[in-house]
């Protein structure tokens, strides 16, 4: 059977179609540090026309298919199926539109985001979705996944991004709808079924993108903050004078701040005495004094009413980029701790405070040699937690440390998944977050779409 599949795919794809040793080992894996697999076949297709061929003989012939991007996701959603077929989209990279009436851009899935980026400012325009991984993570995956990042608390989730999709369907049906109206309530909003569902109800090849007012400028400030109570104070005053301007309001905990400072000589401490959180605000207006203005005085009364211990102002774009540079050293993981189990959790945010606490304390009682760092865009109520364990060396208790800092999430009320979806690593814990009742609703529409069950098998939900 394989041998005829392969053939079949081999006529009609010919040279975008590898085998064997002539896979590429990123293909193997995405970033979910989980044991790599080599496919029975990479399809790396330039066209959606061969994205629909390549879906529709695998459903022919019952050959599953894992969707890759930028393969940066964390949860196994991209890792390949042993007997399956990777389906990359990197191929597929093209600007197509960049429409500056709509304030719309029409990109192929492939599209690096940051490069994406680029194009909205070229244009005179802003892309509001940003990652840590700009440079390598992809639309088509941020899409399939409702990336978040660092702005959500303005611009919001993936999914306020995009007005309309373009979707190959199992069988390789190719369903177009790429709208560029912000007004269109024709039926359906269709396109919400494929944002967020992690490539297992159809492949986006296409997307029309929503773009911004390009910020006059951004102004950061990088604040100490007594307790967590007092962080909170300074988020409800920031959201009420900044409004629209607050961009990012990104939350780092002592464990993450002191234990990357002391590790990497590169990063600059830009407070000399030690705090008990730290907070790092964006602020984006249409008018660079007004904007830095408007944040000196908030921080100014957040100083006198103590909700801020000490606050720092860059005075350029170099001193805005150290700042930064603190929070996005997670991609430094690997110069200063071993093996991780990384969490990216939902919390109402006024219990995120008690929820670091209670898993600080238990994983440290649990593991005392334990290294745990805690952060998070707490603005947007996302909660990031990494653990090591180094007495354990390469046997981490991956399971053991999951169920427990899972099990204190859904205490809270919260979800096990705020931003990169569930892929395989967290489809044990996935009715933790969710009811029957959903996951009932969920597997109806997994039925429906893709009956044979053939795309991203067994990521998400288990039929």
């Amino acid at each position: 059977m394989s041998n005829d599949f392969l053939e079949s795919l081999k006529a009609e794809l010919g040279a975008d179609v590898f085998v064997g040793d002539d896979i590429p080992v990123r293909f193997h894996n995405d970033w979910s540090g989980m044991t790599p697999v080599v496919p029975l076949a990479l399809v790396r297709p330039r066209t959606t026309a061969q994205v629909s061929a390549t879906l529709r003989l695998c459903n022919q012939f019952m050959v599953p298919v894992t969707p890759q991007g930028g393969l940066t996701g964390l949860a196994g959603g991209g890792r390949p199926i042993d007997g399956g077929v990777a389906l990359s989209l990197d191929r597929m990279n093209a600007i197509e539109e960049v429409d500056p009436v709509m304030a719309t851009m029409t990109v192929q899935a492939g599209v690096p985001l940051g490069v994406a980026q680029q194009a909205a400012e070229q244009a005179g325009l802003f892309l509001g979705l940003d990652l840590g991984a700009r440079d390598s993570c992809v639309i088509g995956g941020n899409l399939s996944t409702n990336a978040g990042g660092n702005r959500v608390i303005r611009f919001g989730m993936a999914r306020e991004h995009v007005l309309g999709l373009e979707v190959v369907l199992p069988d390789g049906t190719v369903v177009t709808s790429l709208n560029k109206m912000l007004k269109n309530n024709a039926g359906y909003d269709l396109k919400q079924l494929f944002v967020g569902s992690e490539g297992t109800l159809g492949v986006i090849t296409r997307a029309v993108l929503r773009l911004q007012a390009k910020p006059a400028d951004l102004a950061s400030a990088f604040c100490g903050c007594p307790d967590f109570p007092s962080m909170l104070e300074l988020l409800k005053s920031s959201r009420q004078r900044m409004g629209s301007a607050l961009t990012s309001f990104e939350v780092m905990w002592p464990s993450f701040y002191d234990f990357m400072t002391g590790g990497l000589p590169d990063l600059r401490r830009a407070l000399a005495e030690a705090h008990g959180i730290y907070v790092l605000i964006e602020t984006g207006g249409r008018d660079a004094a007004e904007n830095r203005v408007l944040l000196e005085q908030v921080l100014s009364d957040a100083l006198e009413a103590g909700w801020v211990s000490d606050a720092v102002l860059p005075n350029s774009e170099r001193e805005a980029r150290d700042l930064w540079a603190v929070r996005e050293s997670v991609s430094e993981y690997g110069k200063l701790m071993g093996p991780m189990t990384a969490f990216d959790v939902g919390v109402p945010t006024s219990d995120a405070g008690d929820l670091v606490a209670e898993i600080e304390a238990a994983v440290s009682q649990r593991w005392p040699d334990a290294i745990g760092l805690s952060y998070g865009h707490i603005g947007d109520s996302n909660l990031h937690f990494v653990c090591n364990i180094p007495s354990a060396r390469a046997q981490q208790p991956n399971k053991e440390i999951t169920e427990l800092v899972f099990g204190l999430v859904a205490e809270k009320g919260g979800t096990i998944s705020a931003e990169h979806g569930i892929g395989l690593l967290k489809k044990p814990y996935l009715k933790l977050s969710r009811s029957p009742e959903e996951l009932a609703l969920m597997a109806t529409i997994k039925r429906a779409l893709d009956p044979n069950n053939i795309l991203n098998t067994g990521k998400v939900l288990s039929l």
